[in-house]
């Protein structure tokens, strides 16, 4: 009795451990509009995102930047090189602790929150606040949505030198240094 009392409790400590919500990559998405010559703004995303929210309530989240998908192929590889140096820094990651505001989900099944998050990017590190709003469509599933676009300016993470070498190659006027994100993120236990 007392071995099988000690399996079940430890049947239940590992559950417990695997109930971190691990992010959906194919119901997600993280997008960013690129602004050329003033009035052009085009649509790109990245193809692969993973991440968890531990049960500590600390967010993880990694973008591989190697996977960014513009509809062109060389401007996939141009960006990957010139803009976010994918050799040396070959991912972005986000973490947040949001424990708390996921102790408020309890009494509601939506809610929005201001999270302060730390963003890593080509080797610099900045914290932002994010507007989400955070839906638990059943007991297994949240998803998570920018409230706001973020802003993401190329100075704040040394990206205009970047920025400046894909203007040349292409032969344009300008590109914007002020790039709005978006994304829905799906969490699944």
């Amino acid at each position: 009795m007392l071995k099988s009392l000690f399996s079940i409790a430890l049947l239940a400590t590992s559950f417990s451990s695997l109930a971190a919500w691990q992010l959906q990559n194919d119901t997600s998405k993280l997008s960013f509009v690129s602004v050329k010559k003033d009035t052009i703004g085009e649509v790109h995303h990245f193809k692969t995102l993973s991440g968890t929210i531990a049960d500590d309530g600390k967010l993880s989240l990694e973008i591989d930047l190697t996977s960014v998908e513009t509809n062109i192929p060389i401007r996939n590889e141009r960006m990957q090189s010139m803009l976010f140096n994918t050799k040396a820094f070959p991912t972005l990651t986000l973490s947040a602790d949001v424990s708390k505001e996921l102790a408020a989900m309890k009494n509601a099944p939506t809610h929005v929150f201001s999270v302060p998050a730390t963003l890593s990017l080509n080797g610099i590190e900045k914290t932002l606040s994010i507007e989400v709003f955070v839906a638990r469509t059943s007991q297994d599933d949240l998803l998570v949505s920018a409230m706001t676009p973020v802003v993401i300016n190329a100075s704040d993470f040394n990206l205009d030198t970047g920025v400046a070498a894909l203007q040349k190659v292409a032969g344009l006027p300008n590109i914007a240094r002020a790039v709005p994100v978006t994304f829905v993120l799906h969490f699944a236990k």
